[in-house]
């Protein structure tokens, strides 16, 4: 894993804390964990379909990336909704990595996101040989738009981590 001090233009400075674990203070937290299936080859496809972004496009998100698969630096923007009434929400790479268990990266904000914080999708392989996706995340509202949503701005991210989870188990069938 890169380490994430190599990564600048961020809105917080906790950068790298969903591949630890531990989330800071002072943000809502989410985790999510959604099955997938079971066995390697799930893994090996969900590990691709998360770290080229196909989950994210899978689930109706526009996507722009700076490079085909998730790394340290990559530039993501995510986009949502249609026309004037989309939502733009510009993340950079903080973290990624690739191993026989888990696969995944985080993303953090960058100015111009409606929230500040960070956000992880990561599969892993358990014990039991069942391939989960768990989605991490710390935020806070970075401007009036995240303020005014108030409690619906959390009931959404814990949406679209669900919807996140059943793109991928439809996707590696």
């Amino acid at each position: 894993m890169t380490p994430p001090e190599r990564v600048s233009g961020l809105t917080y400075a906790e950068v790298g804390a969903t591949a630890r674990g531990a989330l800071p203070g002072g943000y809502r937290h989410l985790r999510h964990r959604t099955v997938i299936g079971s066995g390697r080859h799930v893994l090996r496809e969900a590990a691709d379909a998360v770290l080229e972004f196909w989950m994210h496009r899978g689930a109706g998100v526009r996507i722009e990336a700076s490079a085909r698969r998730a790394a340290p630096g990559v530039y993501v923007e995510s986009r949502m909704g249609i026309g004037p009434l989309s939502l733009s929400a510009p993340c950079r790479v903080v973290w990624a990595e690739d191993g026989e268990r888990r696969a995944g990266f985080g993303y953090g904000t960058l100015p111009g996101h409606p929230a500040t914080g960070e956000e992880s999708f990561v599969v892993e392989l358990d014990d039991m040989d069942d391939v989960w996706l768990e989605v991490t995340s710390f935020s806070r509202p970075a401007g009036r738009l995240m303020r005014a949503a108030g409690p619906l701005a959390p009931m959404f991210q814990r949406v679209y981590a669900h919807r996140l989870g059943t793109t991928l188990r439809r996707l590696v069938r």
